[in-house]
């Protein structure tokens, strides 16, 4: 009976000096942060259970499993707390995947000796939102450096090193043939620097989610690449656009470079794929591309959209039409005035180096985009308030600056080739409003524009209300000091009875 009451105490003594040494290694430093002391931390905590397997397995009845699993759940409970509060103030990415890794070394370790370490790896599952929050943000401050450190010129390349580091490594070749150096790619140096940051993510990403309770990570990961590009990529390229300081080469360029990163986005996703241990026949289905592929097209509208602001407040700086045309000239033009000239050679500046640097549905954006604006600008300054009134001789000005437009218009869209792409289009089609009007208000019988035919035939781009406006401004030339020949008086006469006839029509209309 003695000999038991000593076992006994002697197995409750050893249970309280383990609790007690147990209850000291689950207490972290006061005197370290986290990140330097958790794996002393956790190394302590997986030699004693080491030791307490051990001794299970080899003292007899000193130690019962009962015991050791009630120490296992005890310390399970104190360490997913401590994991939890600790990753909750950590602020660096790299700081959360080193501890997480030794976490998971710690799991795998234990599992061997038989322990459940489920609810481990469960925070660092719960953590991975946290985790991926860090490295968006470090991805964020790299993406903003880089866009703000490039200067929107197209890279050259001089060696074949570097176009593997900038090109093939990232699949943005457009040939499989090795070009000529030194070689000048279609974007700038942020492409391939914004590729290796979304390509360190991913590693980043995989790199968590691996070895954790979930084995099939893949579309875990596709989902915070989404996020990189859209939330961070996207908001970071749109803010430099809109953000002032882009001029138009530099928004051209960034039409540019969207173009080719929508083109990585392929890259990307087998990237991951590979990372994961997917097929990557199983990621080229097009219902497995990225969603931020569609954003990165709305975004590269979007540049479209800014590049033609930028082209079309030039266009208004060189046009000015309020001052630049004599709206009633007694004076009957005989060239087109100068600011047109300007104008051509502004357009063809932008257009050249658009050919060089955007694919030609772009281009021709660009190029139907600045005419269209200003066949605008030519209707809305016969509308404008500034034009109180208007004579032939106004309109005669206008119709030989439109003829030269339209003479660059038609050269460019054949020496681009545009004309063998878009069969039923034209440059010279986005200059037919004004076209339209300038026709009408030559007209010697103005009023065949209420004639159903006729006006769906000749004029049907153009507005009942804005004819109406322009009209009312129309007035005959003054005869002028000497007089005129009377068949010209005749002429005016009976002109001037048909816009009268015409503004009448359209009164009665409207």
């Amino acid at each position: 009976m003695l000999a038991l009451e000593s076992k006994s105490s002697s197995v409750n003594t050893t249970i309280r000096i383990g609790l007690l040494q147990l209850n000291s290694d689950l207490q972290i430093s006061t005197t370290q942060p986290f990140v330097e002391s958790y794996q002393t931390y956790l190394a302590q905590i997986a030699g004693y259970f080491i030791v307490e397997d051990r001794v299970l397995r080899t003292a007899g009845d000193l130690l019962s499993a009962n015991q050791v699993e009630t120490m296992w759940e005890t310390a399970v409970a104190k360490m997913t707390s401590v994991l939890e509060e600790q990753f909750s103030h950590m602020d660096s990415a790299t700081h959360l995947l080193l501890v997480k890794d030794y976490v998971t070394l710690l799991g795998a370790t234990l599992k061997q000796y038989g322990y459940e370490v489920g609810q481990i790896l469960e925070v660092l599952d719960s953590s991975q939102d946290k985790y991926h929050e860090l490295l968006l943000g470090e991805c964020r401050e790299q993406i903003v450096n880089t866009l703000g450190n490039d200067t929107y010129e197209q890279m050259v390349i001089k060696k074949d090193t570097d176009y593997e580091n900038n090109v093939l490594t990232f699949h943005l070749q457009t040939s499989d043939i090795m070009p000529a150096f030194p070689y000048i790619a279609p974007f700038s140096s942020m492409v391939p620097d914004t590729c290796r940051i979304v390509r360190s993510f991913i590693k980043g990403s995989v790199d968590y989610l691996s070895y954790g309770v979930h084995t099939n990570f893949y579309d875990v990961v596709r989902k915070y690449l989404d996020k990189l590009l859209i939330d961070v990529l996207n908001e970071a390229i749109l803010g430099t656009i809109h953000g002032g300081a882009v001029g138009v080469s530099q928004a051209m360029q960034i039409a540019a470079n969207i173009s080719v990163l929508e083109r990585a986005c392929d890259f990307f996703l087998r990237h991951a794929a590979q990372l994961c241990g997917i097929p990557i026949r199983s990621v080229e289905r097009p219902q497995a591309s990225l969603t931020a592929k569609v954003v990165l097209k709305a975004l590269r509208d979007a540049a479209y959209i800014a590049l033609l602001d930028l082209v079309n407040n030039k266009l208004d700086e060189f046009m000015a039409l309020n001052e630049n045309i004599n709206w009633t000239s007694e004076e009957t033009p005989q060239n087109e005035n100068d600011y047109i000239n300007k104008v051509v050679i502004y357009l063809d500046t932008i257009l050249s180096t658009a050919q060089q640097v955007l694919p030609l549905d772009a281009l021709y954006k660009v190029g139907s985009g600045a005419l269209e604006h200003i066949s605008n600008s030519i209707v809305g300054a016969f509308l404008s308030d500034s034009v109180k009134r208007f004579n032939a001789n106004a309109v005669l000005s206008l119709n030989n600056d439109l003829k030269v437009l339209e003479d660059f218009a038609d050269n460019k869209f054949h020496s681009t080739g545009l004309s063998e792409i878009h069969k039923e289009g034209s440059f010279r089609g986005c200059l037919i409003e004004a076209r339209q009007l300038i026709n009408l208000m030559s007209n010697s019988q103005p009023e065949i524009f209420m004639n159903p035919v006729i006006r769906q035939k000749n004029y049907d781009a153009l507005d009942y209300k804005k004819v109406a406006s322009i009209c009312e401004k129309f007035k005959d030339s003054p005869d002028g000091i000497f007089g005129s020949l009377s068949n010209r008086n005749t002429k005016q006469s009976a002109r001037k009875k048909s816009m009268d006839m015409l503004k009448k029509r359209l009164k009665d209309f409207n």
